[in-house]
């Protein structure tokens, strides 16, 4: 959706909500999970066999970090799968949550196969006794680990950056509340991969200029430390959506849309909550225009909900009559950017 498309928005459907997140329903998502596997998945074979030709503490975290996060793509991969199924009479709001769900399995595997793993090894050999590493492999192993990770967050990043850019958002603010749990895991994660081949090329670097190997078990650490602030991170945000996370940006824009459909008078009640990526969930008790007697005012408002669930975001709709005495929500104009 371009920004012109946006800006007409209110003349091509009966309800516009311009709510920013990612509208890629799941192909590029799917694209960037693909990327990531594909490179993680390589990066743990290498660094495994690197961790037990040097015996680098660091380098053992690292390789525990890359496994746990090909396993947590797979998971992404099945999130995205079981999201994008349609809404069927079982299921009316669809099947958007079950990304939540899996996405959250996926962070707890980034938590307790990579970070508990990489602080455990990291403990013991801060009591193990020193070995003669072989700073050489593990210094190519970093290289090419760089370069896989690197291009897997490029793609990440361009996903974000492209998104945050159409809705206005600062990048990192968007990725923190994107409705999209595969694209904040897999951009999360490539930062951390990162950042760890940072703590643990620290970590050996300073094993071979101090002679200490406690340095390399501090990399190893460092990097079950940062691994599970990541997870916890993760794992909150989807236990959010879960628990129905809705916003009042998002909660004002379906207003809006909702106060300039041509049918309906007013709004007294509204609940906004998210059932899905780019998927919502509307209630809302309306006061519907002119005067209809009982059966024709149930067809009308009926139809109008047909009208409200046209627009992409919404997966369902729910609409109630007002009562006559409650007063109309007020502030029915878009907040600004």
């Amino acid at each position: 959706m371009t920004s012109h498309d946006l800006e007409h928005a209110d003349q091509q459907a009966p309800v516009s909500v311009p709510l920013p997140d990612d509208q890629s329903k799941g192909g590029e998502s799917t694209l960037t999970v693909i990327i990531a596997l594909v490179a993680n998945g390589l990066l743990a074979a290498a660094k495994t066999v690197a961790g037990f030709i040097t015996g680098s503490a660091s380098m053992m975290a690292e390789a525990a970090h890359s496994w746990a996060d090909t396993g947590n793509e797979v998971f992404l991969l099945i999130a995205e799968k079981m999201g994008r199924k349609p809404r069927d009479e079982a299921h009316p709001r669809g099947y958007g949550r079950a990304t939540y769900i899996w996405s959250l399995v996926a962070a707890f595997g980034l938590f307790s196969a990579g970070a508990v793993v990489s602080i455990w090894h990291g403990i013991s050999e801060l009591f193990a006794e020193p070995e003669a590493p072989s700073y050489t492999i593990n210094y190519i192993i970093l290289g090419i680990a760089v370069l896989l990770e690197g291009s897997s967050f490029i793609q990440a990043s361009r996903q974000v950056h492209g998104a945050s850019k159409r809705w206005g958002m600062h990048p990192l603010r968007f990725v923190e509340r994107t409705s999209n749990p595969t694209l904040r895991a897999v951009f999360f994660e490539d930062f951390a991969a990162l950042l760890g081949l940072a703590l643990a090329g620290g970590g050996i670097g300073m094993h071979q200029l101090t002679g200490q190997a406690y340095w390399d078990a501090i990399g190893s650490l460092a990097v079950g430390v940062l691994l599970a602030f990541v997870a916890v991170f993760l794992m909150r945000r989807n236990m959010d959506y879960l628990l129905g996370e809705g916003s009042a940006e998002m909660r004002q824009r379906v207003l809006v849309g909702l106060c300039r459909h041509p049918a309906i008078d007013k709004v007294t009640y509204l609940h906004v909550e998210w059932v899905g990526p780019s998927r919502l969930f509307v209630v809302a008790a309306v006061d519907l225009t002119g005067d209809d007697a009982e059966p024709d005012l149930a067809r009308r408002l009926r139809a109008v909900e047909w009208e409200v669930e046209d627009n992409d975001l919404i997966e369902d709709a729910v609409l109630t009559l007002a009562h006559p005495d409650d007063p109309a929500l007020t502030h029915c104009e878009l907040p600004e950017r």
